[in-house]
């Protein structure tokens, strides 16, 4: 298992039950980790400027700006007005989706044919309501730990995750950031090896 005991004060500490949401705003300066406790657990992701979240995650200057369409150490996820929200300062998984987005009652019925099973899009406006915010906020999102690759003709697909237990990422609040996340319940696809397992988030100061 990785090492995933951050060295600094440690403000927030716990386990997010699978199928599960959580969110909270983290102050500048300030690290958000997410550990994927028994590997193979996608976490869908979305940021916002914690003092005025029209301005938010945008996955297409993340990547125009990083070259990448991967996340790994070193990434800067930015916003829509190209300001720095996060930056990747530890990673030991590597490989961390930005096109796949999250799973949603009409994409399960559409790819699946199944109705009505729990999904990220409801656990983010589960999420986003404590702070007013609603389904017109939910952008294209990370999906940390899930593994996405694309070929040279295009075709991409949800393949089995590269992550392993106690596998982490370590993101580093760079203005306070509110940070919302669905701990996946996918069970269609390869995104929780078919199987949604909890996962620890801890907030800490250096």
């Amino acid at each position: 298992m990785a090492d995933s005991e951050p060295n600094g004060q440690i403000i927030t500490d716990q386990v997010v039950a699978p199928r599960e949401p959580w969110s909270a705003v983290i102050p500048k300066g300030q690290h958000l980790r997410l550990v994927d406790l028994e590997g193979l657990q996608a976490v869908d992701f979305l940021c916002y400027d914690a003092a005025d979240p029209a301005e938010r995650y945008c996955a297409a200057d993340t990547m125009k700006i990083s070259g990448k369409i991967f996340l790994e150490t070193g990434t800067v996820l930015y916003s829509n007005l190209a300001n720095p929200l996060f930056t990747i300062v530890e990673d030991t998984c590597g490989r961390h989706d930005t096109i796949g987005g999250c799973c949603s009652l009409e994409s399960n019925r559409r790819r699946y044919g199944v109705e009505g099973q729990p999904n990220c899009r409801d656990n983010f406006l589960t999420a986003l309501a404590p702070h007013g915010l609603g389904a017109k906020d939910i952008v294209a999102n990370i999906n940390f730990f899930m593994y996405v690759p694309v070929e040279a003709d295009g075709t991409m697909a949800i393949v089995d995750g590269l992550s392993k237990p106690g596998d982490y990422i370590d993101l580093r609040a760079e203005r306070d950031v509110l940070a919302v996340l669905s701990n996946c319940p996918q069970m269609n696809n390869p995104a929780t090896g078919f199987n949604p397992t909890p996962i620890r988030v801890m907030v800490w100061a250096p």
